[in-house]
């Protein structure tokens, strides 16, 4: 193996660490020959997985039905008599336990799910958080085997030392730690032996048994099947090749050094060992993100790990329509100088021009207080019809009226409210496209991150600043490509308020902690307590 040059000379185009291991060139790496091709290639992938076939794979649709069916049909004869969050919770387990059963592919699904607080019914999401360390790990021969295979020759030719225990197993890949034969430490991550031809044959049998199920689902009236597979072929069909991942890392550095959103960092993937199956990285050291005392204790301001955190993830979405997807504690590190190590990127959202466009304008004019604005620019990214009538959805949403504060409801006002505008959204024919939902899914992990990391941020005056930075540094830019220069769109603390469900006027401040109360004492209206 050639030697390589340690300069960091990449620290002029990317977010990488000051200190790094070698240097990336992004016109000198083989493995991103072809990429855009390649990843064309793997979205047309999509439509073929996932149409309706005469004849998918019996022998798997035999198992998976078995499986799911029979965890209902248990759910049908016990839990579902008591009704309530008794009935939710019981079939949500039941759900868990078969997908675990059927392997990697369904034990994934759930693990997306997992991480969609504010999307999926809040029994769904507890039980599916128990699935992210459920998938055993290969053995070492296997490891082996697949390492040897991709790169051409024999581990210890490559590394010096190669951790036979992986750091982690996930549906999809383990990742081990190692080191090369100059002393620099790494992580190896490698695709799991036949988890391909797994995925590709359970998206068939899924888009077999997902028509089955509109309608039928009981602990998500809102769900629609079909487009919740096709959602999620797209998301795992990226994930099975590595080179696209390691594409995704150099253009989110790319992306956060323009920005000049140096907080975040990006490993360095190897500018050789790249493959489909293999992923060789930089190595980070530094604290879990949930480590909040072990990060305090070491001088680090807690509160501006979140700051950059939120200002680091809109920033990308809304200048460039690009963002890493699958935010968690898992996935992220806080290094020993402050900085966010950002990890795993294998699912990574992309909007298009017109995406972004729509998404610019929902952000932009939800702060400015207008609503028939944010339903058009929800319609063009997809989550309503195309020739939906917004008069009609802000009417029939009761959003031409004044809002009203959530917790001076009554449990049986709280009931109708949701119930009438989840019948109205399935009228509309509402989904959830796939940006909409890895945007939300962020989002509900920062909700997280500031309740642990930083209880005390005044959210509407973070919320308030963030709109002037962005109105300040790129309103001339976004003017062009929106019409409206955003430096005119005055922020609207009353309809940020609104937001949060807060309509008192004298309310100038909205810790987390305050907003937690109030959620707290609406989930307790909910569940009929007082």
């Amino acid at each position: 193996m050639a030697d390589i040059e340690p300069t960091p000379l990449d620290l002029t185009w990317g977010s990488f660490t000051e200190n790094g291991p070698w240097n990336v060139d992004r016109e000198q790496l083989a493995w991103m020959r072809g990429i855009r091709v390649l990843r064309l290639a793997t979205r047309r992938q999509v439509p073929e997985l996932t149409r309706a076939r005469r004849l998918p794979p019996l022998g798997r649709l035999v198992v998976v039905g078995g499986r799911l069916g029979g965890a209902v049909g248990i759910w049908a004869a016990g839990d579902r008599r008591r009704g309530g969050a008794t009935s939710r919770a019981g079939v949500s387990r039941r759900i868990r336990e078969a997908a675990e059963r059927l392997g990697p592919t369904y034990i994934k699904l759930c693990q997306i799910v997992s991480s969609g607080e504010g999307i999926f019914p809040a029994e769904l999401v507890d039980e599916m958080k128990k699935c992210r360390d459920k998938v055993p790990a290969e053995s070492f021969e296997s490891v082996r085997e697949v390492v040897e295979s991709e790169l051409g020759a024999s581990i210890e030719s490559i590394f010096a030392t190669f951790d036979r225990a992986p750091i982690a197993a996930a549906s999809i890949a383990q990742v081990h730690g190692a080191t090369l034969h100059d002393g620099t430490p790494v992580v190896v991550k490698v695709q799991r032996p036949t988890i391909r031809s797994q995925v590709h044959r359970d998206l068939q049998v899924m888009a077999a048994i997902a028509p089955l199920l509109v309608g039928r689902i009981p602990i998500a009236a809102l769900a629609n099947p079909p487009a919740l597979v096709e959602l999620f072929a797209e998301t795992i069909c990226e994930e099975l090749d590595f080179r696209l991942e390691a594409e995704n890392m150099i253009d989110i550095a790319t992306v956060f050094a323009s920005l000049n959103q140096r907080g975040y960092v990006v490993p360095r993937p190897h500018p050789t060992l790249v493959t489909r199956r293999i992923l060789v990285m930089e190595r980070f050291e530094g604290f879990s993100f949930d480590d909040v005392e072990g990060m305090q204790a070491a001088g680090i301001n807690t509160e501006e790990v979140v700051r950059v955190g939120m200002r680091g993830f809109t920033e990308g979405c809304m200048i460039h329509g690009i963002f890493h997807g699958d935010l968690h504690g898992g996935n992220l590190m806080v290094l020993p100088n402050g900085n966010i190590g950002l990890l795993d990127h294998g699912i990574t959202a992309r909007m298009t021009p017109l995406q972004r466009n729509a998404f610019l304008r929902l952000m932009l004019l939800g702060a400015a207080g207008d609503i028939p604005g944010q339903i058009a620019a929800f319609r063009d990214l997809g989550a309503l019809p195309a020739d939906v009538d917004i008069d009609d959805v802000m009417k029939e949403l009761g959003l031409d009226q004044a809002p009203v504060d959530p917790t001076t409801l009554t449990q049986d006002q709280l009931v109708g409210e949701i119930q009438k505008i989840t019948k109205a959204l399935l009228g509309y024919g509402a989904r959830l496209p796939k940006i909409l939902m890895l945007y939300v899914k962020n989002l509900v992990f920062l909700d997280g991150a500031i309740a642990r990391l930083a209880p005390n941020l005044d959210l509407l005056n973070e919320f308030a600043e963030l709109s002037t930075h962005l109105a300040v540094n790129y309103g001339s830019q976004l003017a062009a490509e929106l019409g409206v220069d955003p430096r005119e769109l005055a922020t609207d603390r009353e309809a940020i308020k609104a937001s949060f469900g807060i309509v008192d006027p004298e309310m100038d401040t909205v810790t987390y902690a305050e907003l937690q109360q109030r959620r707290e004492l609406i989930r307790k209206r909910l569940g009929g307590g007082n």
